[in-house]
């Protein structure tokens, strides 16, 4: 049979297929539907992200510490969305469910390490707020230009090594059960279950992942809103304790666009329709990058005198 390639090494044979089937979305009734609207939340969110990113970089009073993790943010979902949808419509739309061995561990590698970095943006954000809240009058020894460019790179360089990790275990593994994987990405989780051979470490991989990537940033930012929270309650009245909160109703606001539907979605994974499932993981990885750029337009005093300032310069 000439559809699998063995690759021999140090007594080790690997079969690899030449190439995995994408077999997500098929069977849904109307899914046309479905791709266009997919295809609509990617251009809002490139030209939300986008435009972000510009009044970020047209507007000097912007480039703060805070802004450059904005800005990474607004990279990240402008990355993330270019590595998923135009990938996923490809697949699905024009019906090319056939992706090759190479290009498949490639997709995984940049979807995992743009959500990955989405989740550890928002640990960034959550640090300056609660810097910027607890300890006013030190924020702008502790939270400087250096730290926060040096938290992104730290932050990029560990997801960048933890899905190279990831994808590293997957190429050692044999491929003899099956091709198919159920998702609309080549999820990691599909793919190492397809394995006839000991898929141990990428087994550790698929628990310590959502571990590293969701489960400890939610932890973090959750704990520094009970401290800003127990703080407040201590020294400050309830006008105070307001008009602080409402300094981090946008980065709530992104939590819990981030965070919440991951959530439900992993706590009733058994009980959910697979094809419910597999649209319900897709909307989570497109449709934040689409509302991050319209919360804080919307929600961030100092953005929204930004583009006012711009629009006058530019009219």
């Amino acid at each position: 049979m000439n559809f699998f390639s063995s690759a021999l090494g140090k007594n080790i044979t690997f079969v690899r297929p030449a190439y995995f089937i994408i077999s997500g979305f098929i069977g849904i009734p109307n899914i046309k539907y479905y791709y266009v609207f997919l295809l609509f939340v990617y251009i809002v969110s490139v030209l939300g992200n986008t435009a972000v990113m510009a009044v970020i970089c047209l507007d000097h009073n912007l480039r703060t510490p805070k802004y450059i993790a904005v800005f990474n943010l607004a990279f990240a979902d402008l990355f993330g969305s270019s590595a998923v949808v135009p990938k996923v419509l490809d697949i699905f739309l024009f019906n090319h469910h056939h992706i090759p061995f190479n290009d498949c561990f490639t997709f995984m590698f940049f979807c995992y390490t743009c959500l990955s970095m989405q989740a550890l943006n928002l640990v960034a954000l959550a640090y300056d707020r609660l810097v910027a809240i607890i300890f006013p009058l030190h924020y702008h020894v502790k939270v400087t230009h250096r730290f926060m460019f040096s938290l992104i790179a730290s932050f990029w360089l560990f997801v960048i090594t933890v899905s190279l990790i990831a994808v590293g275990f997957l190429t050692q593994l044999s491929y003899c059960k099956s091709v198919i994987i159920k998702s609309y990405f080549c999820d990691h989780g599909q793919i190492y279950r397809l394995a006839c051979n000991d898929y141990s470490p990428s087994l550790v991989m698929s628990v310590l992942l959502p571990v590293l990537i969701l489960w400890l940033p939610l932890v973090f930012i959750l704990c520094t809103y009970l401290y800003i929270g127990y703080s407040l309650s201590k020294v400050a009245t309830f006008q105070e304790r307001l008009k602080a909160f409402k300094t981090c109703t946008a980065h709530l606001s992104l939590v819990a666009i981030y965070f919440l539907p991951i959530l439900i979605t992993f706590t009733y994974m058994e009980k959910i329709n697979p094809n419910a499932r597999i649209i319900n993981l897709s909307l989570t990885s497109v449709f934040p990058p689409m509302l991050n750029p319209i919360i804080y337009v919307l929600q961030t005093q100092e953005i929204k005198e930004s583009v006012k300032k711009l629009f006058r310069i530019r009219v």
